[in-house]
C-alpha cells in the first residue's frame, strides 16, 4: 500500500510539473506559413527553400512539387525529404511558368499543401525579390521591421523613409519621419507621417512592429506628437502646433505614444509618452563627469524593444536616456486598451543604474523563469521592472547576448564600452547575463567603438569575439586564436555550415574563406555603420535573408542564399529571443540578431521553443 501511494504521489508530482511546464512561458507567437521561395540559378536550375516550424514534430518530412505551365504537378523527390528544407531542381525549364509547393508528411501521410511560389516564364537569374517603393522626393529608404500585417502567415514590411536628419548634438531643422507598409510582392498598404514635431535621426525615432494583442496581426508602435498623420489621414493632437525652437530642437510641447493598426496604419490608441522631458538638464552628461546638458542632446536619446514580461504576452518597452538618467516604460496593448505596466527610473547620478545604457539593447530570459529581461548595455532590468544588476562598466555602442560559451550554463553577454572624459575601465568585457558577473575584460582604459561576438570559425565550438583595435580573433576566455576578421559589423547565416558569416556594406564574407556574395546595384544604410535595412530569417529555410535598398532608392531587394545545406533547423523566427532581436534590430546603432541558445559549429539540436502559434482572428480588430 505504501508503495502504491508513493508511486501515485510521484505520478501526481510529474503531472503537476508537466502542467506547470505547459503553462510556463507558453509564449504567443505569430502563426507562419511555410515561407516557400524559389530562385532561378540558371536556365535549368532553381533553388527552393521552405520553413520548418518550431512546433513541427521532429519526424516531419516534406514532398516538393513543381507545376509547369498547365501540366499536372510533378513530385520532385523520390522519398520524403528529411535531411534539410531546401532542394535544387535541375530540370526546371525557363520557357514556361513554374509553380512550386510542398506538402508536409506525417506518419506516412501527406498534409495540406503550402501556398505556391511561382516563377514566371523567362524569369531572370537573380537571387532576390524586388519590391518597388513610393519613396518621397528627397527621402531615402532606411531601417525596416517585419510583421504579419494581414494574417496570411507571411511577413510584411514596414519601412522607415528618412529625409534630412540631424544627430542630437547638432542644430537644424529635420524632415518629418515617414513610415510605409508593403507586402513582399510590392503591394503598398499605407503611410504614416510623424510630422514636424518628431525630429529625424538615429536616436529619435524608434519603432516596434509586433503582434501585441494576440489577434494574429502585427501592430506598429512609436513615439508621436502634435501633427502626426496616421494611415487613414487622421491627425493626432493639434495640427497647428509647431514646437521646434530656433535651433530646430523640440524641447517643449506634447509627447505621445501611439499604437497603430498594422493592417491599415490607423491610430488605435494614443497616450502621453512616459517619461516626459521634465528637467532637460537632469538627464546628465556624458562619461559620468557630472556636467548637465541643456541643449536636448541627452534628453532625446531613445531606444525601444518588445519583451514577454509575463512570459505569455508581448509588451512594448520604450526607453529614454542612457548617458545619465535612464527610464524604461513598459506598455501593454490588450483588448483594445493601452495601459502602463511599469516604469523603471534611475532618476539621478547617485543611482547605480544611471549612465549604464547603450545606443542599443537586447532582450532575453536571462534567469530561466520564462519571462524576459532587458539587457540595456551595462545593466539588466528584470521582467517586473526592477533592476536585476549593473556591471558598472557604463555606456557602450554594442551588446551581444546569447549562449556564447556552450561549456558554461546560461547566457553570456559581450559588450564594448566608451572610456572617455575621465572614466576608466575595460573597453570590452564578457559577463554572465543572469548575474552580471564579469567573466573577462580587456582593452583596459581604451575607448572601443565596435565589437562582435559569434561563432564564425567553423573549426571551433563556441563564439569568438573581436572588436575595433583587437588585432586578432579571441575565444571567450580572452585567448587569441586567429586573425581579426575583415569587418566588425553585422553577421548572417548564409552558407551551408552552422557557423555565421560576416555581413558588411553590401557584401558577405566567410571568415578565412573569402567573399561569398555581393549585392551589386545596392547600398547599405546609416553612413559608416554600413548596416542593412534588415537581416532576418524571413522565408526559406533557417538561413537569413538580407534587405538592401537599390542605388536609386526606388526599390528594395530581399536577397536569399542559394547555397544548399544538409542541416535542418526550425525557422529562427520561432526562437523567441531571435524573434525579439529582429524587432529591436532597427533601434539606435543597429546590431545583428542572436538566438537564445548556442547556434554554431558543434551545436546540439536546437531546443524546442515553448510557444503557441496564434490563429488570426476572423473578426477584424484592425479596422
Amino acid at each position: 500500500m505504501y508503495r502504491y501511494h508513493l508511486i501515485k504521489h510521484l505520478f501526481l508530482i510529474i503531472a503537476f510539473l508537466a502542467v506547470q511546464q505547459s503553462l510556463y512561458a507558453q509564449r504567443q507567437m505569430e502563426k507562419l506559413g511555410r515561407g516557400l521561395v524559389a530562385v532561378r540559378q540558371s536556365a535549368d536550375s532553381v533553388y527552393v527553400g521552405w520553413r520548418m516550424l518550431g512546433t513541427d514534430p521532429d519526424d516531419i518530412a516534406f514532398n516538393l512539387y513543381r507545376q509547369t505551365g498547365k501540366q499536372a504537378a510533378v513530385k520532385l523527390n523520390q522519398t520524403p525529404i528529411t535531411g534539410s528544407t531546401n532542394y535544387v531542381d535541375i530540370q526546371a525549364t525557363n520557357t514556361e511558368a513554374n509553380a512550386y509547393y510542398i506538402k508536409p508528411v506525417l506518419n506516412g501521410r501527406e498534409e495540406q499543401s503550402s501556398k505556391p511560389f511561382s516563377l514566371p516564364a523567362n524569369a531572370p537569374v537573380q537571387q532576390y525579390l524586388n519590391i518597388p517603393l513610393r519613396t518621397p522626393a528627397g527621402y531615402t529608404p532606411n531601417d525596416i521591421a517585419v510583421g504579419d500585417l494581414d494574417g496570411d502567415g507571411e511577413y510584411d514590411i514596414i519601412l522607415h523613409q528618412t529625409g534630412r536628419g540631424r544627430d542630437n548634438s547638432s542644430n537644424g531643422i529635420t524632415d518629418p519621419p515617414i513610415f510605409q507598409a508593403y507586402k513582399m510582392d510590392g503591394t503598398f498598404l499605407w503611410e504614416i507621417n510623424l510630422g514636424k514635431n518628431i525630429r529625424e535621426g538615429a536616436h529619435y525615432t524608434q519603432f516596434m512592429v509586433y503582434d501585441l494583442d494576440g489577434d494574429g496581426i502585427a501592430e506598429f508602435a512609436c513615439k508621436t506628437a502634435d501633427g502626426t498623420v496616421d494611415g487613414k489621414g487622421t491627425v493626432i493632437g493639434d495640427p497647428n502646433k509647431d514646437w521646434r525652437n530656433a535651433n530646430g530642437k523640440i524641447l517643449s510641447g506634447a509627447e505621445f505614444f501611439t499604437i497603430f493598426s498594422g493592417k491599415t496604419g490607423e491610430a488605435l490608441a494614443t497616450a502621453d509618452y512616459i517619461p516626459g522631458r521634465g528637467d532637460i538638464g537632469a538627464w546628465g552628461g556624458r562619461g559620468g563627469n557630472g556636467k548637465n546638458d541643456n541643449t536636448g542632446n541627452r534628453v532625446d536619446r531613445f531606444t525601444a524593444c518588445v519583451a514577454y514580461l509575463d512570459g505569455v504576452h508581448p509588451s512594448v518597452v520604450m526607453c529614454r536616456g542612457y548617458y545619465g538618467r535612464t527610464v524604461l516604460a513598459a506598455w501593454d496593448w490588450r483588448n483594445a486598451k493601452l495601459t502602463s505596466r511599469w516604469v523603471f527610473d534611475s532618476k539621478d547620478a547617485r543611482n547605480p543604474y544611471s549612465g549604464m545604457g547603450n545606443h542599443n539593447l537586447s532582450v532575453a530570459d536571462v534567469d530561466g523563469d520564462g519571462k524576459d529581461e532587458i539587457i540595456f548595455g551595462s545593466m539588466c532590468i528584470d521582467d517586473n521592472g526592477k533592476g536585476l544588476y549593473t556591471t558598472g562598466l557604463r555606456h557602450g555602442d554594442a551588446i551581444h547576448v546569447s549562449d556564447l560559451d556552450p561549456e558554461r550554463p546560461g547566457l553570456e553577454a559581450f559588450g564594448i564600452h566608451e572610456i572617455e572624459e575621465g572614466t576608466k575601465g575595460p573597453g570590452v568585457a564578457v559577463f554572465d547575463a543572469k548575474t552580471g558577473e564579469i567573466l573577462w575584460r580587456g582593452s583596459e582604459d581604451e575607448d572601443v567603438g565596435r565589437g562582435v561576438a559569434e561563432n564564425i570559425d567553423n573549426t571551433r565550438i563556441g563564439a569568438q569575439m573581436w572588436w575595433s583595435g583587437s588585432n586578432g580573433l579571441y575565444d571567450l576566455k580572452g585567448n587569441r586564436i586567429g586573425n581579426q576578421p575583415r569587418s566588425t559589423n553585422f553577421l548572417i547565416w548564409w552558407d551551408g555550415d552552422l557557423s555565421r558569416e560576416l555581413l558588411d556594406g553590401n557584401h558577405i564574407d566567410k571568415y578565412n574563406g573569402g567573399r561569398l556574395f555581393t549585392a551589386d546595384g545596392c547600398v547599405s544604410n546609416n553612413g559608416t555603420k554600413s548596416t542593412p535595412a534588415l537581416s532576418a530569417d524571413l522565408f526559406g529555410d533557417w538561413r537569413e535573408e538580407v534587405i538592401f535598398r537599390a542605388y536609386d532608392n526606388q526599390s528594395l531587394r530581399i536577397y536569399t542564399t542559394t547555397i544548399p545545406t544538409t542541416h535542418r533547423n526550425y525557422t529562427l523566427m520561432h526562437d523567441p529571443q531571435y524573434r525579439l532581436s529582429v524587432a529591436w534590430q532597427n533601434v539606435g546603432y543597429n546590431q545583428p540578431p542572436h538566438t537564445g541558445f548556442y547556434f554554431g559549429n558543434g551545436m546540439k539540436p536546437a531546443p524546442k521553443p515553448n510557444i503557441v502559434l496564434v490563429e488570426p482572428q476572423k473578426t477584424d480588430t484592425h479596422k
